[in-house]
């Protein structure tokens, strides 16, 4: 509920801007609204005259102080929790008749101390990443912002010898939320070394913050992506560029030339060599090629053969008799 009163409470500082002529937006008219405002000046003063004017004035002009305040974003509903006890306690200080000229500096500096003792906010750490540990409120506006930095990371080049393995860990320099963190990862391939990701594919199994690649081949040349989300919201993304250094190894080196040296020597009528499939008038002409398969492939011709033609025979009687 604070952090929904403290959300309607800033339409509300458009209006105090005109009427206070304030010169910017400060903690007080973020976390407190115009009515309640005017409500303790009138307690103090009355319901108009010269008087209402001067103390709203000076209501603004003890918090100029916290214009330019920065607070931790998780730290709003805290910082709207005092602001509401202070106008309550400034409200019993009216009913009182004690003096507002008293009243709104004593009050700005008990919101002083209590900013002070907020939890700090996190440094922004780069080079990149939405970092939302690091996200702040501003008093001037009223508005949360976080660091400015770029989504994607620099590439980190990697080398490794062909054969050998390659390890790549999707970590980065700033915390992150704790509960639904997921990990996906891309390749460019050809070699390219780039953070275009028109150039990437998904990697469908690749899960976690470790991928490893072994052994390394040439075609790894490329640069492998990985994206860290939270709760679909991608949080960075790192690259890393692959390369692949190394001779062939030796053996399959020599298999290599081996596989060429046949390629060149081999006659040409060899290249046309096709598996012999026979006729059924070549297996009769030459019994020697009556192996064991053919044998049954011929069984079974005949079989299919004699079936075929028992079943002309049978379909021709019963036509003839039962045209009779």
């Amino acid at each position: 509920m604070a952090q929904l009163a403290a959300a309607s409470a800033v339409p509300c500082t458009l209006v105090a801007l005109i009427v206070f002529r304030a010169p910017a937006w400060a903690c007080l008219l973020c976390f407190t609204s115009y009515s309640e405002r005017l409500r303790i000046c009138q307690i103090f003063v009355g319901m108009e005259g010269p008087q209402l004017e001067k103390c709203e004035e000076a209501f603004t002009a003890a918090f100029k102080g916290l214009l330019d305040t920065e607070i931790n974003y998780d730290e709003r509903s805290h910082l709207h929790d005092s602001f509401t006890q202070m106008t309550l306690s400034l409200q019993e200080v009216a009913t009182a008749q004690g003096s507002f000229e008293v009243a709104f500096p004593d009050a700005a500096e008990k919101i002083r101390e209590v900013i002070v003792q907020l939890k700090e906010v996190q440094p922004c750490i780069p080079p990149c990443g939405l970092q939302e540990v690091a996200r702040r409120f501003r008093c001037r506006g009223c508005y949360s912002t976080v660091c400015d930095l770029p989504l994607d990371c620099p590439v980190q080049d990697v080398t490794v010898k062909r054969g050998d393995q390659a390890m790549f860990s999707c970590t980065v320099n700033f915390q992150l939320p704790k509960e639904e963190i997921t990990y996906s990862w891309k390749f460019a391939g050809g070699g390219v070394r780039t953070r275009d990701l028109s150039y990437f594919r998904e990697i469908p199994r690749a899960q976690g913050n470790l991928a490893r690649i072994r052994p390394v081949q040439p075609t790894h040349r490329g640069t492998f992506s990985c994206v860290i989300t939270h709760d679909q919201l991608p949080l960075a993304r790192l690259y890393f560029f692959l390369n692949v250094t190394g001779p062939t190894p030796r053996g399959e080196a020599e298999l290599q030339v081996a596989f060429r040296e046949v390629l060149r020597w081999a006659p040409r009528e060899a290249e046309m060599i096709e598996p012999w499939r026979p006729s059924l008038g070549e297996l009769l002409a030459n019994p020697e090629a009556l192996t064991p398969s053919n044998q049954g492939l011929l069984a079974a011709a005949a079989a299919l053969a004699s079936a075929g033609v028992t079943l002309l025979a049978w379909m021709f009687f019963r036509w003839y008799f039962s045209g009779n």
